[in-house]
């Protein structure tokens, strides 16, 4: 079972500790999808299932570094202030603020220091390649070479996004209490798609 990685800073609102359950919504605040739908598809959800699932939303960067950062993320959760492409869709609704609060605990995907295992990190993302450990060794060589260069050439490396290769904002994942993943989606998905799953998942752990 593919594991995650989860790497963050010190938690901006709320508390997190990680359960038999838990549940993940990795976010930009430069994302007006994880505005229109996903924030408060969760919302709803931590609502719903809180008293049985550990929430964590998780704001990170891959792109527009000088939009999705620590301070406006921190301005969205004390003050409902959104920025970049996220206002502009809010203000053709004739919105100037995010109309509700987020209810769940966030956190700052962590970005990679100058302590950093970059071999490490590229380990990682290369043995979630199921066919990676019959290649030959020259292979995995060449591919592990690649990915460490990838991951040096990175202007901002956030690495929650990164060594879990997801595929963009928003994402959800579903794991346990050793980081095993049970189930992952990217973009738009159904409220009641993820209500199911997690029902489900709640009476495997009960």
């Amino acid at each position: 079972m593919q594991k995650l990685i989860l790497e963050h800073e010190s938690l901006l609102k709320g508390s997190f500790t990680p359960g038999k359950l838990n549940f993940l919504l990795v976010f930009q605040v430069n994302c007006p999808g994880c505005f229109i739908y996903a924030i408060p598809m969760v919302n709803r959800l931590y609502r719903e299932f809180s008293d049985q699932i550990s929430f964590l939303g998780l704001s990170t960067a891959f792109e527009d570094f000088d939009l999705n950062t620590e301070e406006n993320t921190k301005r969205l959760l004390f003050n409902n202030e959104i920025i970049g492409e996220t206002k502009k869709v809010f203000e053709h609704q004739g919105l100037t603020e995010f109309p509700y609060p987020v209810e769940f605990p966030v956190a700052m995907d962590r970005k990679a220091g100058p302590q950093f295992d970059y071999e490490a990190g590229a380990e990682f993302i290369c043995n979630s390649n199921p066919n990676y450990k019959v290649w030959s060794q020259f292979d995995q060589q060449s591919l592990t070479e690649k990915v460490v260069s990838y991951l040096k050439n990175q202007q901002e490396l956030a690495l929650t996004f990164t060594l879990n290769q997801l595929k963009g904002t928003p994402s959800m994942i579903i794991f346990n209490d050793q980081l095993e993943i049970f189930e992952s989606w990217f973009g738009h998905v159904s409220y009641e798609i993820v209500q199911q799953e997690l029902k489900q998942m709640t009476k495997l752990f009960d």
